[in-house]
């Protein structure tokens, strides 16, 4: 089978944006998050309502250009498909990006993602791709027992939880099974050969040669 890629948050960024459209990858991922009532494109947290951001390892200026969805959906080229991963819970994000993406519908393609999953429910009655995101085994088992007897349009799994069990698993669920983050060819190679359907990777133009080759 020939899995597709997509580039790792890059969305987040209007540079990294262009770098991804030219090497035509399947998807490309951007973070959405809900700050002072608008949908920002960043991975980035704030402290509560301050301008503060930051990550694990990472700390940024307040400062800093802030990309919101309004802006990301302008610049992208229309061929490109993007997949918003809508970061926390509050419903409020989710009719938020429903809204924004309206107007590009039915013409344009996009996916969203969640890791809260009733934020999918948002999107019911649009031509638009919903993904559950899981990332921990307790979440893996809740998602197999809820949707037992459903189909899902796909589910994005963190890497370290697939075999071949668990691949089989989700394909009774769901119509597509991507993981994250793929950026190492030889693990690449592994989750082609378990039946994956996406490699959600930082490092897009090599494993996309990856994906290619086991075609």
């Amino acid at each position: 089978m020939h899995a597709f890629v997509v580039a790792h948050r890059a969305g987040n960024c209007l540079d990294r944006l262009r770098e991804a459209e030219r090497l035509d990858v399947a998807l490309i991922e951007a973070d959405v998050r809900l700050f002072h009532g608008r949908p920002e494109i960043r991975h980035l947290k704030t402290v509560g309502p301050l301008p503060l951001y930051w990550d694990r390892w990472e700390l940024a200026s307040p400062l800093r250009p802030r990309l919101v969805l309004s802006e990301l959906l302008r610049a992208r080229e229309a061929a490109s498909e993007l997949m918003l991963d809508l970061k926390g819970s509050r419903m409020r994000l989710a009719e938020l990006v429903r809204a924004e993406l309206e107007p590009y519908l039915p013409g344009r393609r996009f996916t969203v993602c969640a890791r809260s999953w009733r934020l999918l429910e948002a999107f019911d009655g649009l031509p638009v791709r919903r993904v559950a995101s899981v990332g921990s085994r307790r979440q893996l088992a809740t998602l197999l027992d809820r949707f037992a007897g459903q189909r899902l349009d796909g589910v994005s799994i963190h890497e370290r939880l697939l075999d071949d069990r668990v691949v089989a698993e989700l394909r009774s669920v769901a119509g597509l099974v991507l993981t994250w983050p793929v950026n190492v060819p030889g693990r690449a190679r592994e989750l082609v050969r378990m039946g994956v359907d996406g490699l959600i990777s930082d490092r897009a133009g090599t494993i996309a040669r990856v994906a290619a080759a086991h075609a």
